[in-house]
């Protein structure tokens, strides 16, 4: 789904770069060589990143810690 249509950014993009690091709007824009234009996208964007986030950090602490 495009959540930007001014820089053509989809929902992947958003996933793919918090899959690599990212943790900010500004981030996920670098990620694709791009910057919010008009800034409409920029709440949905914000609201992906989020949740990216969120599912990382549930899979994190669903994961068994190494035995000693």
């Amino acid at each position: 789904m495009f959540v930007c249509s001014c820089n053509m950014l989809t929902d992947q993009d958003v996933k793919r770069a918090v899959d690599d690091g990212a943790t900010r709007p500004r981030e996920i824009y670098a990620a694709q060589g791009c910057r919010a234009q008009c800034g409409n996208c920029v709440p949905g964007v914000l609201c992906l990143l989020r949740r990216a986030l969120q599912a990382r950090s549930e899979m994190a602490a669903s994961e068994p810690l190494p035995a000693m």
